[in-house]
């Protein structure tokens, strides 16, 4: 794989992880419970680490004032959690919104791995796939008890 290519994959890698971090920050602002809120602040720690340990790859492949940031269209989406959150959707309508997130993020490290990436990238691409896994798992299962509880 190309150098451009590989800086490529690393370039959607932190938009995906800075939108989660907004995102997760964005829902910690609406949740009601203490313990929802700290869980989403501490993954928005996360995905700014993530997205920070990327950087840093892009830095070494020769991009050092390259600064990425998030996605219009997720954005687009806190914006519509804002406003189900308005209407009265509660913390429900946000792990649903949140799930959904988590399944786009899962899907752009899958896509990620799918390249010939060199093995240190590559490494860190599979370590932060897998706390994207955990953390998509944990927020569906939030979401499906709060399901039941409804």
């Amino acid at each position: 794989m190309d150098q451009n290519n590989i800086k490529k994959v690393l370039e959607d890698l932190i938009e995906t992880c800075r939108d989660g971090q907004k995102g997760y920050q964005d829902a910690a602002s609406h949740v009601k419970r203490p313990d929802l809120k700290t869980y989403f602040l501490d993954l928005s720690l996360e995905r700014g680490r993530y997205a920070e340990e990327l950087q840093g790859e892009l830095h070494r492949l020769g991009d050092p004032d390259k600064k990425v940031s998030g996605s219009v269209a997720a954005a687009l989406h806190r914006t519509w959690i804002d406003t189900k959150v308005a209407m009265g959707g509660g913390d429900k309508a946000i792990l649903d919104s949140l799930e959904q997130g988590e399944d786009k993020a899962k899907e752009a490290y899958k896509k990620a791995l799918e390249n010939s990436l060199p093995e240190n990238i590559a490494q860190i691409v599979r370590s932060q796939a897998a706390g994207v896994q955990r953390s998509h798992d944990k927020v569906k299962n939030l979401r499906d008890t709060a399901e039941a509880a409804a």
